[in-house]
């Protein structure tokens, strides 16, 4: 009965395998999701203004370089700890089995693959090929906005 009266064995047994690393890892998931959301708000701009170029310009080759630069120094790296420490945490805290996490989890694939679409296009716009209008790819812009409140409710909330 001591055991349980104990209050670091009682902390101990609330904190899941992360320890006292927990918190870290959460503040961690944050911040990069906020670097995420950042570059997945900005792409589709830079698409914009890109398509808005004459193809083969100095101009045109500048947004190849802008939109390489913001993938390769944000975006994926951002991905990339977004998933292990959102993958950690979720472990952690046994989300896979509370039903607003299903939720949450398809729409971060959602935008997962989104970000993907948006890698795809900045090679095809790279390559000469402009298949959508600027007024298609401001539409496009809003995916994060709308996935980032899901995700918040989701997340904050648990609905269900």
């Amino acid at each position: 009965m001591r055991a349980f009266e104990d209050k670091d064995f009682m902390t101990a047994a609330l904190i899941g395998l992360l320890g006292n690393a927990y918190l870290w890892v959460k503040a961690g998931h944050i911040i990069f999701v906020i670097f995420w959301m950042a570059g997945l708000f900005m792409m589709p701009r830079f698409f914009v203004y890109h398509q808005e170029s004459t193809p083969g310009s100095a101009e045109d080759r500048l947004w190849v370089e802008r939109e390489a630069r913001l993938l390769r120094i944000i975006l994926k790296p951002s991905l990339i700890v977004v998933w292990v420490f959102g993958l950690a945490l979720a472990l952690d805290t046994g989300a896979f089995v509370q039903g607003w996490f299903h939720l949450k989890f398809l729409v971060v694939l959602g935008l997962s693959g989104y970000h993907g679409w948006m890698v795809g296009y900045a090679r095809r716009l790279a390559a000469g090929d402009r298949r959508l209008s600027g007024k298609t790819l401001r539409i496009l812009n809003e995916v994060p906005g709308i996935a980032a409140v899901l995700i918040v409710v989701l997340a904050i909330v648990k609905p269900f």
